[in-house]
């Protein structure tokens, strides 16, 4: 609705509307990004859950998300002119925003329903899979988002007056906006899911909006009662029935021509949005990679481009100073602190080196935000000033500020969405972390050199009274702007060929021990093979091992033990695959069918080209699918049943990996679970406490009718569990692993060696003694492993805490084995008193490990296992096959 001619005048010289309410607009637009940023955060976490937590997932989220803003950043800014109170309207679309959101908890109901059908439907086609799930994202969050993309547009036609201060009060409306933003990732990261979960953290916001839309009404209503204006089109002119802008608008000398400043908003959208996605995964290489240190990421990009904003406030006051001066400097600064980022943070991090490795929470809490302030923070700021610089530069366009600004912010939007596709799928892949972002500044000096050249004649009418000899004009660019320009362009020529060689991608030891076999920069991650002698291992971002040759026997007992204990495992599904020597093992037991799903494809890439002489023939062998996804996904999408399900080691504090350790996730797997079959869940003792593993096992017991504890191996000190969950379930047969260990091995040895091998790492039944009964269940909603064990882990660094390793270990031993009486385990109740000393022996025997390492007397604990162990199970003497079917038990001689 256009505005009438009976409105009020509003002086010359007003830079927004009425003072009054100026504060409090300007505290409900943070408040306004604070919610957006937890939507963001919400949807992006929850469609992971039910997309899988992939790269393409996230690109996919992100994406809709961001076109929603800017298709609506467009559209109300078109129309922001023609309404009679754009401040009515913006309160109405926030509480429109709030409104929408509420639709996300049926759609994904819906989905959750529905998607094993969906995915039957479409079969095997990854085309119309990913198309199933754009149109479900879509529906999310199209809705909201296209909603909240009006308004930064509508508040700006409301509160921007004159043209001239289109620079100044959208900068301001910019930063408040992005402050809290920024405000709301960290509250997001730290605070929000803990406190409230995320279900109700995400119903905060939708409070929050409809409370930011209730006070703009509320303003609004309260200023047409007082008589003031409604805001008459900013800029002086009507913008016309259509809207569009009348390609003669004429522009002052030392203005930046309209059609290029579109294609620097643009590119500033993709070069801004690429160096966020390629700095965000150096820092993987260097931190926790938790959900805490990723907030800190987000957060501390956030803070920087709203800073840019209010510099980008000041430079709009410099009146003197012309926009294409102010323009063409920070493009070159841009340019330049991307080009310098690369060695800046190889040198702060001194050579991708672990940040805060043994420090306190707070400790590396600091030391990531003083790497983040050095590394992001100041070029930042330098890349968060562009755009909304522009804004001053759009003030020579004739027409409302609301059409203006949502042009604006839609054009950078659309090359945000470009810039982060361009660097997750193309630039890392292809050129790595280092020499992506010398590409990426090569952008700067090129649209510099564009700038400069096509204002060169606006030099002409200073230098009109100065004519040739020959009595013409002298309209030639200087020869100083000549030359920037043709710097800008070799300088820009020379980021692309530059090769920064001495930038290291993956961190060895300075005594050459190690070496680096192969790496993949990936869509997913940075994912390497990594030589120590004799033996490979597999490393993702820098820092995490998924395992190697060395725990070879470690790694096929997490297969051994489970297909020991199953009367016959047919269809067997491996959740996480790593060098693949787990799940290859799985192939002695003769499985009609297997399944291995790991979430990173490059892993999969690696392991099959390095780690196949270790693996068993897995990935060649016809009865083996390998899955390059997200294992929950995996599940939740057939109505495929296994008889083993076994879920690989996974670190706790790790971002994303809590979601395997979730009532929702457990609940995929029981469903996925057929007759008889059994749920085995790893966990790495050496990184938990016992707060995290009672978390784990209380979660399983809540979904499972059953849940045991398992040793994996007899190590010293640091020791792997599993927890093994069923339904409707049998006690123990002992007749299961003897029928299987002589299946496997061919040989005929006696029972008893059998039942003393699986029984000895029988730690007690979880669901029976009741120890973890008092424990919090962890869920999707309120996923306490995820916030809570990167707590714990700094804690352990520090030595505030302590992780579940040798002392602690046996307590905890103790403690599970002596919840219920052996007699009374429901799980033993066919065993006999001889077949329940097996139990016992193994107790003895891990004590005896950990106290024989430490120097300590242990005879005792030892004379205790070989007592109540049959002599051919004892360990002494010839190590068969059969005895390596688990780790080895090999009696030392006693010490002297």
């Amino acid at each position: 609705m256009t505005t009438t001619a009976t409105a009020a005048p509003v002086r010359r010289g007003d830079e927004v509307g009425p003072a009054r309410s100026v504060p409090v607009l300007g505290t409900i637009f943070v408040v306004s990004g604070f919610a957006a940023i937890v939507y963001q955060v919400a949807w992006v976490r929850e469609l992971g859950l039910l997309f899988g937590s992939t790269a393409q997932a996230a690109a996919m989220t992100i994406a809709i998300f961001f076109t929603g803003l800017a298709s609506g950043g467009w559209f109300w800014g078109r129309r922001a002119a023609r309404l009679r109170d754009p401040l009515r309207t913006f309160g109405l679309v926030e509480v429109g925003v709030g409104v929408t959101a509420l639709g996300y908890f049926l759609l994904v109901d819906l989905y959750v329903a529905a998607y094993p059908a969906i995915f039957a439907a479409v079969g095997d086609s990854a085309a119309l899979d990913t198309l199933a799930k754009a149109v479900i994202a879509a529906l999310v969050l199209l809705p909201s988002s296209f909603l909240m993309g009006g308004t930064l547009p509508l508040l700006a036609q409301h509160l921007i007056r004159e043209r001239e201060h289109l620079g100044r009060t959208g900068s301001v409306l910019y930063a408040l906006n992005t402050f809290g933003s920024a405000a709301g990732a960290i509250a997001a990261g730290f605070v929000l899911p803990l406190a409230l979960g995320f279900r109700n953290a995400y119903l905060l916001a939708i409070g929050l909006d409809v409370a930011v839309g209730i006070t703009a009404i509320t303003i609004a209503g309260l200023a047409r009662r007082r008589g003031e204006a409604a805001p008459v089109a900013s800029g002086g002119a009507d913008p016309g029935p259509e809207g569009v802008a009348d390609p003669r608008e004429p522009r002052r000398p030392g203005e930046v021509p309209l059609r290029l400043v579109w294609v620097i908003a643009a590119l500033s959208g993709v070069t801004t949005l690429a160096v966020e996605v390629v700095w965000t995964r150096l820092f993987a290489q260097v931190l926790q990679n938790s959900a805490y240190t990723y907030a800190l990421v987000l957060g501390t990009f956030l803070v920087a481009l709203a800073l840019g904003a209010v510099v980008a406030n000041g430079l709009a006051r410099l009146e003197r100073v012309s926009s294409v001066h102010i323009v063409g400097a920070l493009l070159a600064a841009c340019g330049a602190v991307t080009a310098a980022s690369p060695w800046l943070f190889f040198r702060v991090t001194d050579g991708l080196t672990l940040l805060g490795a043994q420090a306190d929470f707070a400790g590396y809490v600091w030391a990531v935000v003083s790497v983040a302030a050095v590394v992001m923070l100041m070029p930042g700021i330098v890349l968060g000033a562009l755009l909304p610089t522009l804004l001053r530069t759009l003030q020579q366009r004739r027409r409302a500020a609301g059409d203006t600004i949502g042009r604006l912010v839609a054009v950078n939007t659309v090359g945000g969405i470009v810039g982060s596709l361009l660097a997750g799928f193309v630039l890392l892949p292809v050129l790595g972390a280092w020499r992506s972002l010398l590409v990426l500044a090569a952008v700067y000096p090129w649209l510099l050199a564009a700038t400069l050249w096509s204002t060169r004649r606006d030099d002409a009418p200073a230098r009109a009274g100065r004519t040739s000899g020959r009595g013409r004009r002298a309209t030639s660019a200087p020869p100083a702007r000549v030359a920037v320009v043709a710097a800008s362009v070799v300088l820009g020529a020379v980021a692309l060929v530059i090769s920064p060689s001495s930038l290291d991608v993956v961190r060895l030891p300075a005594d050459g021990s190690q070496q680096l076999v192969e790496v993949i920069e990936g869509t997913q991650a940075t994912t390497s093979v990594i030589a120590d002698r004799d033996d490979l291992f597999l490393r993702v971002n820098n820092f995490y091992t998924l395992g190697g040759t060395r725990a070879y026997n470690a790694e096929r007992d997490q297969s051994a033990l489970p297909l020991l204990l199953h009367p016959d495992p047919r269809e067997v599904f491996y959740l996480g695959m790593g060098t693949g020597i787990t799940a290859g093992a799985g192939l002695a037991h003769e499985p009609d069918r297997m399944v291995v799903c790991e979430l990173i494809g490059d892993v999969v890439t690696l392991a099959e080209r390095h780690f196949g002489p270790w693996t068993d023939a897995l990935f060649t062998d016809d009865r083996v699918e390998i899955l390059a996804e997200d294992g929950r996904t995996c599940l939740a999408r057939t109505d495929d049943r296994y008889d083993l399900i076994i879920s690989d080691l996974f670190t706790p504090w790790e971002a994303g990996t809590g979601n395997l350790y979730t009532r929702e996730h457990y609940e995929i797997t029981r469903d996925s679970l057929a007759e008889g079959g059994m749920m085995v869940q790893w966990v790495p003792l050496f990184q938990a406490s016992d707060t995290e593993l009672g978390i784990i096992a209380r979660t399983m017991d809540e979904v499972f009718d059953e849940v045991t504890a398992w040793r994996g191996d007899f190590f010293a000190e640091r020791s792997v569990v599993a927890l093994i969950g069923r339904m409707d379930p049998e006690p123990f047969d002992p007749a299961t692993p003897v029928r299987q260990g002589r299946a496997l091995t061919g040989e005929s040895l006696p029972d008893a060696f059998f039942e003393a091998l699986v029984l000895r790492h029988y730690l007690g039944n979880i669901s029976a003694g009741g120890h973890y009964a008092d424990r919090d269940v962890n869920t999707d909603a309120r996923p306490l492993i995820e916030f809570i064990a990167p707590r714990t882990q700094r804690a352990a660094r520090a030595g505030e805490a302590t992780f579940l390793t040798g002392i602690a270990r046996e307590v905890l031993y103790d403690e599970l084995i002596e919840a219920i009486d052996l007699a009374d385990d429901p799980f033993l109740a066919r065993l006999d008193e001889r077949q329940r000393g097996y139990v016992l022996a193994g107790r003895s025997y891990s004590a005896f490990r950990l106290l024989n390492a430490r120097g300590e007397d242990a005879d005792h604990l030892l004379d205790d296992f070989l007592e109540r162990s049959p002599p051919e199970a004892s360990g002494v003497g010839d190590l068969s096959p059969a005895r390596r079917l688990l780790d080895p038990i090999v009696v030392p001689a006693p010490r002297p």
